[in-house]
């Protein structure tokens, strides 16, 4: 399987013969004998993934890389991070996927508004199963805790992903973005409870 390692704001995959699912146009080198080809869109769920891309306004688009090589992956010059997931379920926001290894499945949904005041889609994508995926951030990516009983709370803006077993649910009523006089619309935060762990950006998009 391909290994991947976060170099701050460049991803290294390590291919030895086999293939990793990458964001289109997110390769800047690579050495050996690669391969690339369009994956089309990660939902795998053919025309129902598709609609539900369309439906979200996001979609998200991969290439497929294969080979024995090193290829360099990067994006925006946006930090990168590696998670490992071992029988588990990643959720993270499609537009924050550099790649992922072949042992895991893609599902993308329509989550939600974002944004009451931007107007803008949530899609979020499922990664499942047992590899790495490469998150990119605006900022070192920053992992909160959510334990039972002890709700977190965050602005959907720094959202970026979340592990482990957590009820995500949109919370209305006073934001900080009010306070400070830059509410546009109806404020709303994102509150998560149960265990897990959430990941957040310091940099609002």
């Amino acid at each position: 399987m391909a290994v991947l390692t976060a170099d701050k704001k460049v991803l290294h995959a390590d291919l030895e013969g086999d293939s990793l699912r990458a964001a289109s146009g997110s390769m800047v080198a690579y050495t050996g004998k690669v391969e690339f080809k369009s994956a089309g869109m990660g939902g795998g769920g053919g025309l129902r993934a598709a609609i539900r891309q369309r439906v979200a306004g996001e979609s998200i688009s991969l290439m497929t890389c294969s080979g024995a090589g090193r290829v360099y992956l990067a994006q925006n010059a946006m930090d990168v991070t590696v998670v490992q997931l071992q029988n588990d379920r990643l959720t993270v926001e499609s537009e924050h996927i550099l790649a992922v290894t072949d042992g895991l499945q893609l599902d993308v949904q329509f989550a939600g508004l974002r944004g009451m005041t931007s107007g803008q889609g949530l899609a979020t994508t499922t990664v499942t199963g047992t590899g790495q995926c490469a998150i990119l951030s605006e900022g070192p990516l920053i992992a909160l805790a959510v334990n039972p009983g002890e709700p977190l709370v965050v602005d959907p803006d720094v959202y970026v992903a979340g592990t482990g077993q957590t009820q995500m649910s949109l919370v209305s009523g006073v934001s900080w973005r009010s306070l400070v006089g830059e509410d546009g619309g109806e404020p709303f935060s994102l509150r998560f409870e149960g265990q897990g762990i959430v990941y957040i950006q310091p940099a609002e998009r």
